[in-house]
């Protein structure tokens, strides 16, 4: 017997064992002389008549049978309506019909599977999501709302204490502010609406434009901005300039607040092919191995007290991150707990 029978062949098989059985009833009562019909229907007619009749008795019910419990399963697996000619024509008697559902079930199955687990997925990132936007927003504004009430209470007519607690409230906005921002920004990435204006530049000028507007900064911690050694001549990239800065003042700004005092961050460029890899390496307090996974994910800090008190949203990285996407390009991080971290990105060559 085949393993997997279609319809046509359960019926042929079926026809013949039928007729087989009516022919040997029929030869067994001929020799007992209890039939009084000619040799030849015996033989032929009789058994032709019972085979196509079995054959399509078997057919018909075998169709009726099948697609009345395919239509069950197509009704719980399928989202769209079938069409009248679909259910006309649903049964093919010549094709495997079970083993094609059990199939089409299967992959209904696993797709059904990947959806769950991808709408788990995405529930439980915006219940974090909304928990670190909480927590991140609660800080700055529990402390806004602390300065202004003092100053309220009177501590707004004592001049030793007014001015500061005005600057800290001013602080604390900025904050706000940052977070604010960052999240509009990273709501465009993700989103689709950045649209990249992409030209060819200088990729060593505009570092060198980015080392200057972080000088000051650099200098309060006494850190170097440098060029590393075979970054002596110039590279052209095609990118938007404007992401790229953001990409450059993100990471050169995270190795001076997180770099130690008398350090020093050096941008070092090399040829891909295709590709130019950009590097931003410090010599500061680095990441531990566990966190590396996780620098890019919003609001994930190594040291959260720490973090919170260089300022920041918290965002910088994963925005580095949806604009490296946006380029179709890619970006890695190598880091060691006191040896300091590189951050390379590449972009496309011009």
């Amino acid at each position: 017997m085949l393993k997997n029978p279609t319809p046509k062949q359960i019926a042929l098989f079926t026809g013949l064992y039928i007729c087989l059985l009516v022919t040997v009833v029929g030869m067994t009562l001929l020799g007992m002389g209890m039939l009084g019909l000619p040799k030849i229907v015996i033989y032929i007619l009789g058994p032709v008549a019972v085979f196509l009749a079995a054959y399509w008795v078997t057919i018909y019910y075998l169709k009726k049978y099948i697609y009345r419990k395919i239509k069950l399963i197509y009704k719980t697996i399928h989202k769209h309506k079938r069409s009248p000619e679909e259910k006309t024509n649903s049964i093919d008697i010549e094709s495997d019909i079970i083993g094609e559902v059990e199939k089409e079930v299967e992959e209904w199955a696993l797709t059904r599977e990947a959806e769950i687990n991808k709408h788990n997925a995405w529930a439980e990132y915006r219940r974090t999501y909304i928990g670190d936007i909480s927590h991140e927003l609660k800080t700055p504004i529990f402390n806004i709302q602390g300065y202004l009430h003092t100053l309220l209470d009177g501590a707004l007519y004592d001049n030793e204490i007014n001015h500061s607690f005005l600057k800290r409230a001013a602080k604390n906005v900025e904050r706000l502010h940052t977070i604010v921002e960052d999240l509009s920004a990273i709501s465009r990435l993700e989103s689709g609406n950045l649209v990249l204006d992409t030209v060819s530049f200088d990729i060593k000028e505009l570092a060198q434009e980015v080392f200057e507007d972080l000088e000051i900064k650099a200098a309060q911690k006494d850190i170097t901005l440098s060029f590393k050694e075979g970054a002596d001549h110039n590279f052209r990239v095609r990118a938007d300039i404007d992401s790229t800065r953001q990409i450059l003042t993100n990471l050169l700004h995270n190795s001076i607040k997180y770099g130690k005092a008398s350090g020093r961050t050096k941008i070092g460029f090399y040829d891909m092919e295709s590709n130019i890899l950009i590097e931003v390496a410090d010599n500061g307090i680095g990441i531990p191995k566990e966190h590396l996974d996780h620098v890019f994910d919003r609001f994930y800090r190594v040291d959260k007290s720490r973090s919170r008190a260089q300022g920041g949203s918290g965002l910088g990285l994963s925005i580095v991150k949806h604009i490296i996407d946006a380029h179709k390009q890619t970006i890695n991080v190598r880091s060691a707990t006191n040896l300091g971290s590189t951050f390379g990105f590449t972009l496309e060559k011009a």
